[in-house]
């Protein structure tokens, strides 16, 4: 059996970790003691981790985190989630074929009122928003309880490896999102007015007010909180095509969860659905992570993402497709290979344009809802609540930051009698910070071919500014007085000190220099792999912007140094001509595609509700009968029913319906009832039934 642990890392530290022994449908097997259990099973190459009882389709992984139920097995016969189940030595693991059958003895359970607390503030949600509304809180001395269902706070940053966007000053630009996730951690620590509640879960809201929380996955705990801050992030979007629940296919979160928090070679070769920033991003981490992408497909004219991450993949060798879209995941009891086509301006699939790619791993990444179920349900009881982050409007993670910054000094009004001020610049920053990518320019060249000077290949206004504040010489600057404005530089200036080409979060810029040959030029360029991925003296094929061939160079040197924030600097021997289109080297050889048959375009026999194996098919039926209310969907075909409570399903089936024409004002939504996650029923009796 494989072991497919990643025991070296460019950005992450590879610690020691303590392995234990655990089983796995009786079979003797070694995982990490405190990680969790799907996370070992992927380890050990164990990605069907049962068979559903209703259709025996395969499960496995979707999204990692708590909101689905693909990755459900049995322990000691009882069903858990492997993706929130930490292993422990000598856990017996069986695959979930068929549902445990309740009970039959007449033994009730005692039951007991709750302990309750009172707080000023809980927040729900450690990531981002989250934490930065709780620093803002503690200026003031307003006690605040944190609740997050992670074992430490920090959210998706813990899983972000790359250099943030944005302002340097406001949202830590320049600085890698597993870096800030301790930043903001280490001040919360620090701060008496704060308590931290990890592996701990909200599970509902409640109308006189109060919050249910299973504090530590054991106690339940109802809070009453005068203010009430939901940062609860959000989950990813599904994508309905035929074998979308074939294991193997999953979201951009999943992917990072088990490649970056738990260092694990979650496939062999990749294949991503979706050109927003969550899929160009997690393409690099694959290829970081030494996993093929072996191509992207988006179904709009160009990617939704900034263009320097688009651009970085390029560059390193992964087809980029735009106006296509994913047919059909293929394999029977997993992926081994996806179809895509392309797509007209209706988004309808061209037959005859079918291209097959060979895969193990689908990455859909086609956007983000907002996990706003509890937001909602707080102010239908009239609690003083608000949103922030994701929770409120799905931006990039730097908004987060300042959405949050904004919301705590929001809330310390409630308690310091509207003294707190909020400055203008902030309101301004913030939605700078949402705002999507601007216009894209063409790319300006010097004439020059002598000295040292940088090519700045960032041609697409998006907030960021880390190269200004670099430059010692103040070489480079914004044209504009707008972080949203393209980067402008002084050529005559630069004396070659290279920071600005190791800060860049989009790698997007390269330094030449004319004067260390008279027959050559070197060209220095960031690179973010691991050592031994190339080394001093290789030739290898350098790039241009667009990942086009410009010729074999020369790896002339490979400099580390800890300022650099582990982005090395690679010196190319270039031609003097070409010196200033080289802007990268391609890592990985560009993959062949096959033919196939044509396929329908969104099959009835896709599966939408994954939970209870409800079809395109069937909700369409029922829609065709003149059924627009999403409750009776629900009672009918047992969508939403399932494990996951309707999370994935639901905004498909409400698509499902404005596709087919029905018009919005006549779809009753379904109603949202606690609890929103699902409880043990034996975490609500008394601590002595527990066991039981």
């Amino acid at each position: 059996m494989k072991d497919l642990r990643i025991n070296s890392h460019p950005i992450l530290e590879v610690r020691k970790r303590n392995k234990v022994k655990f089983y796995w449908n009786g079979e003797e097997l070694e995982g990490i003691e405190g990680e969790m259990l799907s996370s070992s099973l992927f380890a050990n190459d164990i990605k069907i981790f049962g068979h559903h009882p209703k259709d025996k389709s395969p499960q496995g992984i979707f999204c990692a985190n708590g909101q689905c139920s693909q990755c459900m097995v049995t322990i000691n016969g009882l069903p858990v989630k492997s993706c929130m189940t930490p292993l422990k030595a000598g856990m017996r693991v069986e695959p979930l074929e068929n549902y445990p059958k309740l009970s039959r003895d007449n033994k009730i359970p005692k039951f007991t009122p709750p302990k309750e607390l009172k707080t000023d503030v809980l927040i729900i949600g450690g990531g981002p928003a989250g934490m930065n509304a709780a620093i803002e809180l503690s200026k003031y001395n307003i006690k605040t309880i944190i609740v997050d269902d992670r074992y430490r706070i920090g959210g998706k940053l813990v899983l972000q490896t790359h250099k943030f966007f944005g302002s340097q000053d406001a949202c830590y630009a320049g600085t890698r999102g597993i870096d800030i996730a301790t930043l903001l951690e280490d001040k919360i620590e620090t701060d008496k007015s704060t308590t931290v509640w990890t592996n701990s879960v909200a599970v509902g809201v409640y109308s006189d007010k109060k919050v249910g929380i299973l504090k530590g996955m054991k106690e339940y705990i109802l809070i009453e909180p005068k203010v009430f801050l939901v940062a609860t992030g959000a989950r990813e979007k599904s994508l309905i095509f035929k074998g979308n629940t074939l294991p193997g296919v999953y979201g951009a979160g999943a992917f990072q969860t088990i490649v970056n928090r738990d260092l694990i070679r979650a496939s062999e070769k990749l294949f991503i659905v979706g050109g927003g920033n969550v899929g160009l991003i997690a393409g690099y981490h694959a290829l970081q992570a030494g996993i093929p992408v072996v191509g992207l497909v988006e179904a709009m004219k160009e990617v939704g993402g900034y263009k320097v991450h688009k651009d970085k993949l390029a560059r390193f060798g992964v087809p980029i497709l735009t106006s296509h879209t994913v047919v059909s995941a293929n394999g029977k009891e997993f992926v081994e290979s996806v179809t895509i086509a392309n797509v007209d301006e209706k988004f309808s699939i061209i037959n005859g344009t079918e291209k097959t790619f060979e895969c193990d791993t689908i990455l859909v990444a086609v956007g983000l809802n907002p996990v706003d179920e509890f937001y909602k349900k707080a102010r239908l009881y009239n609690m003083s609540v608000y949103a922030a982050g994701d929770a409120e409007e799905i931006a990039e993670a730097s908004a987060a930051i300042y959405s949050g910054k904004i919301l705590g000094a929001k809330i310390a009004n409630h308690f310091i009698k509207n003294k707190v001020s909020i400055p203008t610049e902030w309101e301004n920053t913030a939605n700078i910070l949402k705002m999507k990518p601007g216009k894209t320019f063409k790319m300006k060249t010097t004439d020059k071919k002598e000295g040292v000077f940088p090519i700045i290949n960032c041609i697409q206004e998006i907030p960021c500014n880390p190269c200004i504040t670099v430059c010692p010489k103040d070489c480079i600057k914004l044209d504009g007085d707008s972080i949203m404005n393209i980067p402008i530089y002084d050529i005559d200036e630069c004396i070659g000190c290279e920071q600005c080409v190791a800060i860049c979060p989009g790698l997007a810029i390269s330094l030449v220099d004319f004067g260390k040959s008279p027959d050559y030029a070197v060209v220095t360029i960031p690179f973010e792999f691991k050592k031994g991925t190339i080394n001093v003296g290789d030739i290898i094929q350098s790039v241009d912007i667009a990942g086009n061939d410009v010729e074999m160079v020369e790896i002339l040197d490979i400099k580390d140094i800890k300022k650099n924030d582990r982005t090395s600097l690679l010196k190319l021997k270039v031609s003097k001509n070409n010196a200033k289109n080289v802007i990268g080297i391609r890592i990985q050889k560009q993959f062949d595609e096959s033919d196939l048959c044509s396929m329908e375009n969104i099959p009835d026999d896709a599966i939408v509700c994954r939970c209870e194996r409800v079809s395109a098919g069937d909700i369409r039926k029922l829609i065709h009968e003149g059924i627009y209310d999403m409750n009776q969907i629900k009672i009918i075909t047992r969508a939403g029913m399932g494990a996951c409570g309707g999370k994935t399903c639901l905004p498909i089936i409400e698509n499902i319906l404005k596709q087919e024409g029905v018009p919005k004002e006549d779809i009753v939504v379904n109603t949202d009832r606690p609890l929103f996650v699902e409880v043990e029923l034996n975490k609500f009796s008394t601590r002595e039934n527990n066991d039981e």
